[in-house]
């Protein structure tokens, strides 16, 4: 049975303009990957359906340009997600705030709606295995579920409505989506957190192919089987020593071209880190009362437009939804929450300052707080000083004594080669 020889991209596709939008976010990858890991946001799943269908040859330029093409709109369908990253199991909404829904961790009005909160429900998804029920009908519309033991999670989008309900506590968030909501995204407004709404291959593929640059090696692997369908796979890989990540893998739907399924394979090998895709899909228009919500009788109803002016007023913005969103700008770029980030590609690292202050250095490495960060990290050294680097099977962190944090999907070395370079 014929199957695709790996076949690198080479420069010849799409001239100049593919060469700027490569430029602009080829940093996109390394740095999200760094991000979701460390707010403890991991996606994985492992299934693709058996068998390896026979296909027409084609190559990885013809393979990117058929995801490009693909202007699927219409979705609904099953997507199933796991998480490996190495970290432990963490109860839903531990420690989350409700951000832009309202809910301020059980503080004040706005702590009504902290269970109904997409961010309560983030740390859910950084490890197990979760499911997923989504709809899609253009920009305007779209439905997200998360089916859980306890009760479900729904988000919905349907026009000016964003309502987010868990059934386990009986509570409903209602906002209302900004004019621009719908162009802000395919499958969901922009000031919804894209951790559930965007959790979903298409979203996912979308990020790695824009990070296809100098940096990255794009092929065509073998043919599969994905929830029924048809599909090539697309295997994105770094060139860059001291990256963590080994491969991207994207099955793509082999007659429309819609992204199926996205594995993340840690370099270190074994089980993948992050792998998200259907199980099941169909890609004809949902019915209409799929984006229909009403809250339930006896339902807790909060006003998350309310909540969130009040949080802004209390906090200025630093709350989600004010939070300064520019994304990094290359090298030295500041990101969001006032990350720094240095290097490029793969090997990024997204740096957090201390507070510099020469009373604060070396606090951390005493007494009892030294202690406990060698209980849960490895002592490290260098010309930066000391520290500790704390690890996953992706994503590392290196704190130093003085509190600054350097995190990417990088090895330890790396980490420490990026606190040496700071302090020359």
């Amino acid at each position: 049975m014929p199957r695709n020889e790996p076949t690198e991209v080479t420069d010849e596709r799409d001239g100049g303009r593919a060469t700027r939008r490569r430029k602009a976010v080829r940093y996109a990858v390394p740095v999200a990957v760094a991000g979701v890991a460390a707010a403890t946001v991991g996606l994985v799943p492992a299934f693709a359906g058996s068998g390896s269908p026979d296909l027409p040859k084609i190559s990885a330029q013809e393979l990117i340009a058929k995801i490009a093409k693909s202007d699927v709109q219409q979705l609904s369908g099953t997507v199933k997600v796991t998480a490996d990253l190495g970290l432990p199991a963490l109860p839903g909404g531990a420690g989350v705030p409700g951000g832009a829904f309202g809910g301020d961790g059980g503080k004040g009005a706005g702590g009504a709606g902290a269970a109904a909160s997409p961010q309560a429900k983030l740390t859910e998804l950084a490890s197990g295995t979760h499911t997923l029920r989504i709809a899609a009908d253009g920009p305007g519309k779209q439905r997200v579920s998360l089916v859980g033991t306890a009760g479900d999670y729904t988000l919905v989008h349907n026009g000016a409505d964003v309502w987010a309900y868990d059934s386990g506590s009986n509570t409903a968030v209602h906002r209302t989506a900004p004019r621009e909501a719908g162009h802000g995204g395919r499958h969901a407004p922009r000031d919804v957190p894209g951790d559930l709404a965007g959790a979903t291959p298409q979203e996912l593929a979308k990020k790695a192919l824009e990070a296809a640059g100098d940096t990255t090696s794009v092929t065509v692997g073998d043919t599969a089987k994905v929830a029924g369908r048809d599909a090539y796979q697309l295997v994105i890989a770094p060139r860059q020593k001291g990256s963590t990540v080994g491969s991207v893998r994207i099955a793509v739907d082999a007659a429309n071209g819609a992204p199926l399924k996205f594995t993340l394979t840690p370099k270190g090998g074994g089980p993948a880190a992050i792998d998200v895709g259907f199980t099941r899909v169909d890609f004809a228009a949902p019915a209409a009362d799929s984006f229909a919500f009403t809250p339930p009788k006896g339902a807790k109803v909060v006003n998350g437009d309310q909540a969130l002016e009040k949080a802004g007023r209390a906090h200025g913005k630093d709350v989600p939804g004010f939070r300064d969103r520019t994304a990094p700008k290359g090298t030295g770029g500041k990101g969001t929450g006032g990350f720094e980030v240095i290097g490029k590609g793969w090997t990024s690292i997204a740096t957090l300052k201390g507070t510099g202050g020469s009373h604060d250095k070396g606090q951390l490495a005493k007494g009892d707080a030294g202690k406990f960060l060698d209980s849960l990290g490895t002592k490290v050294s260098g010309a930066f000083g000391s520290g500790h680097v704390f690890s996953t099977r992706l994503v590392n962190a290196l704190l130093t004594d003085d509190g600054t944090v350097y995190v990417g999907a990088v090895d330890q070395q790396a980490l420490i080669a990026a606190a040496d370079a700071a302090k020359k």
